[in-house]
């Protein structure tokens, strides 16, 4: 498992977009993390489904609701990552009204999850690999914390957590 003081690996996630902009086509777009934490302080926050009870009524929530906060303690960006689809973390995000706010990152194929260590095998449920719940905080691509959740947990990774750790 990733931890602190370790760079965050290189992997494509992919974010969809209802209009074109900023060079960005409408619907799915590929972005490189290397490419998307250069000079800025993000908070990354995983889980395994959007739609599912706990990620949507709690997980989500926690960040739209302290998102004001988060800016004002020098953070740029928040990431929501999933292993679901673009078109799916898209629909989600619509759902959850988090646009402008957290950005819904589609981690398709589990690879960012794998490369972190933070999965979770859900195989026997008929969810296959997904990632785990967990937050995290980057500054510059280096891991400054990270909170991974037990399995079926929501203790660490909410938003106020990481508001105490900035």
């Amino acid at each position: 498992m990733i931890k602190v003081g370790d760079t965050l690996p290189e992997a494509t996630l992919k974010e969809f977009f209802d209009v074109e902009a900023n060079g960005c086509a409408l619907g799915p777009n590929a972005f490189k993390t290397s490419d998307l934490v250069k000079g800025k302080k993000i908070v990354i926050f995983g889980l395994p489904g959007a739609f599912t009870p706990t990620c949507s009524a709690k997980h989500v929530p926690s960040y739209l609701a302290h998102y004001d906060e988060l800016k004002a303690k020098g953070v740029d960006e928040i990431w929501c990552v999933s292993v679901n689809d673009a078109f799916v973390m898209g629909a989600w995000g619509r759902d959850q009204k988090s646009a402008g706010k957290v950005r819904m990152m589609a981690d398709g194929s589990a690879e960012f999850s794998t490369k972190v260590g933070l999965t979770l095998d859900l195989t026997a449920s008929g969810m296959g690999v997904r990632s785990a719940r967990y937050s995290m905080l980057v500054d510059n691509g280096v891991v400054k914390a990270v909170n991974p959740e037990a399995p079926g947990k929501f203790e660490v990774s909410d938003a106020a957590t990481i508001l105490k750790q900035l």
